[in-house]
């Protein structure tokens, strides 16, 4: 078959790679069998990515049409969620898919996900006379749950006032742990938001809690607090937000998800519908591309699966 019919030399090829690699050894695990066909493909000049493509079942039009109506109803109810995500959701619900396709569909069904750039005033109050603590978590990685938690403000506009979210999340999990709501940027709300993240947690000793400088974060009462939980501080570096970065994401993804677009009558109405998406959609629902496209709350549980079996293990071997 000459270079002059490409498209049935190429399909050709897939079909004496996937006849060479179709029974492997038992137990081979994915990345055996990908380990196996990557040099026939490169030796037949083609690429692993449209190898693996060829492989996908053919959808007939009427499953063309199923599946878009699918993409349609994740993306109306998801409005804030690319064509990763969306992809995701339709291989979690069993169908096989390439993310390429979902973003063709998706632009020809204009279902472009909704975002905005918002606007960010000042919230931090850095020039006060309370002590600075150093910068403790630059170049630390959590490996689990209540080893780092960051904190930070940000402003909600309402129909006719602004009020101050404050909250705190776990760096590894990225799950919004405690946060609380009010009209006035006092540290009562920055501490409001650390008691609920206790309450919820209880955090061991050796937890570090990082924060900016603001007054709210090193003022007396809240140093007090984290001292009180053997809790330790630490403060980004002045001027450079890249310190307090999986913080200042939460915030981002907020304003863009929720808050953009939206308008609150009053500081009742913003607490219930800010509290909703924290916990119903942040938490439980919206997909991380940083977990591996799982929820705050599922990768928690499959993190403390993995944990009960690795402990499980330790002490089968111990007795044995």
């Amino acid at each position: 078959m000459g270079r002059g019919e490409p498209k049935r030399r190429r399909a050709h090829l897939f079909a004496v790679i996937e006849k060479m690699t179709r029974e492997g050894p038992q137990g081979e695990t994915t990345a055996a069998a990908q380990a196996r066909v990557e040099p026939l493909v490169r030796l037949a000049g083609l690429s692993r990515a449209s190898y693996y493509r060829w492989l996908e079942p053919k959808l007939t039009l009427r499953d063309d049409t199923q599946v878009r109506d699918l993409i349609q109803r994740l993306a109306l109810r998801n409005r804030h969620e690319g064509y990763r995500r969306i992809t995701r959701r339709l291989r979690a619900g069993g169908l096989v898919i390439n993310a390429k396709r979902v973003l063709r569909l998706m632009r020809a069904d204009n279902l472009l996900s909704l975002r905005r750039r918002p606007f960010v005033p000042q919230t931090t109050v850095s020039q006060h006379s309370f002590r600075i603590v150093p910068n403790r978590v630059r170049g630390l990685v959590p490996s689990g749950l209540d080893q780092i938690w960051v904190a930070d403000i940000t402003y909600v506009r309402l129909a006719e006032a602004f009020v101050y979210l404050a909250v705190v999340v776990d760096a590894f999990s990225r799950r919004v742990v405690g946060w609380a709501l009010d009209d006035r940027l006092e540290a009562r709300l920055a501490i409001e938001a650390l008691d609920m993240a206790i309450a919820a947690r209880d955090p061991p000793k050796g937890l570090i809690h990082h924060s900016d400088r603001g007054v709210q974060y090193a003022c007396g009462a809240y140093a007090q607090r984290l001292a009180d939980r053997d809790i330790e501080p630490s403060m980004s570096r002045p001027g450079n937000p890249y310190d307090n970065a999986k913080a200042e994401s939460f915030m981002k993804t907020l304003k863009a998800e929720e808050v953009n677009g939206q308008t609150y009558a009053d500081l009742p109405e913003a607490r219930s519908r800010i509290g909703a998406f924290i916990e119903t959609v942040y938490n439980a629902d919206r997909l991380h591309s940083a977990l591996g496209y799982a929820s705050p709350i599922a990768f928690e549980e499959a993190f403390r699966k993995t944990e009960n079996r690795n402990r499980e293990t330790v002490t089968a071997l111990s007795i044995n």
